[in-house]
């Protein structure tokens, strides 16, 4: 099975060295297309497969075909890849907001995937939804989930708009979590930790909170419960969130990123 990662970005970056770690494939079936020269000279100084500056020179040769670049490009790289693809080619894209059906319809193709991870990929933690046009055959299903598992945990859904939703949740949720941590931080300073104190003690404790949490069948409001006593530090803290709707205000923002790739979509 060859394999060409249109992109050679953060995420395709990832998704070559996690295809090779972990063996479905070889750097002789791994190929990279990237338009930046200089780009393209650092990836092959990695010695991850071949690279190459134009499509016309490798898009025949794949069996599957990522398309990791970022969805305002996306016009301009279909008038490129069209002439050259096949029917018989899958087609997995991790590119926000771009319907299956634009990619069918742009390319000439039937067998698309979409998907969406997120950050936490790059060290095989991630989280990936996935979904796929009915064309795709249950095998090649399967074959696309195993090269998204190199990095982390997946989810197949069957409705496309849920990859709307999976990007508002899981693919724009690490920045959530940091915004949350570096509060937490500031806060820490403010009391008067140094910066590494203020860095180590919640990181840890974030660390610690989800390793706790995904050791047991307690729900995150049983667990603040738990944390949390009659008149204590932790229910003050509790009560400040609620008085200035920080538990809505987060919902919002998940909710304002769903518009937002719903926008891109269009």
């Amino acid at each position: 099975m060859n394999i060409l990662i249109i992109g050679g970005g953060n995420m395709g970056l990832t998704y070559a060295q996690a295809f090779l770690r972990s063996h479905v494939t070889t750097r002789e079936q791994l190929m990279i297309l990237e338009h930046l020269p200089e780009k393209a000279a650092q990836l092959r100084s990695l010695n991850i497969g071949s690279v190459y500056l134009d499509a016309k020179d490798c898009i025949e040769k794949a069996d599957v075909i990522i398309l990791a670049v970022k969805p305002q490009d996306s016009g301009s790289l279909f008038e490129k890849l069209k002439a050259a693809t096949t029917e018989e080619q899958v087609f997995l894209t991790i590119m926000a907001g771009v319907k299956i059906k634009n990619i069918q319809e742009a390319l000439g193709v039937k067998k698309v995937i979409r998907a969406m991870p997120n950050l936490p990929a790059q060290i095989g933690q991630g989280m990936t939804a996935f979904t796929s046009a009915d064309e795709v055959t249950r095998l090649e299903l399967v074959m696309v989930q195993n090269l998204l598992a190199t990095t982390g945990k997946t989810v197949y859904v069957e409705q496309e708009d849920m990859i709307d939703a999976t990007t508002a949740i899981s693919g724009s949720g690490p920045a959530y979590v940091y915004f949350f941590m570096d509060a937490m931080m500031q806060a820490a300073r403010q009391l008067g930790f140094s910066e590494s104190e203020a860095e180590l003690l919640v990181v840890q404790t974030f660390t610690g909170a989800v390793d706790l949490y995904n050791k047991s069948n307690l729900s995150c409001a049983d667990w603040i419960l738990r944390v949390s006593s009659r008149g204590g530090t932790t229910e003050a803290a509790i009560k400040s969130f609620k008085a200035n709707t920080l538990h809505q205000d987060i919902i919002d923002g998940a909710v304002a990123a769903y518009n937002r790739a719903v926008e891109l979509g269009k």
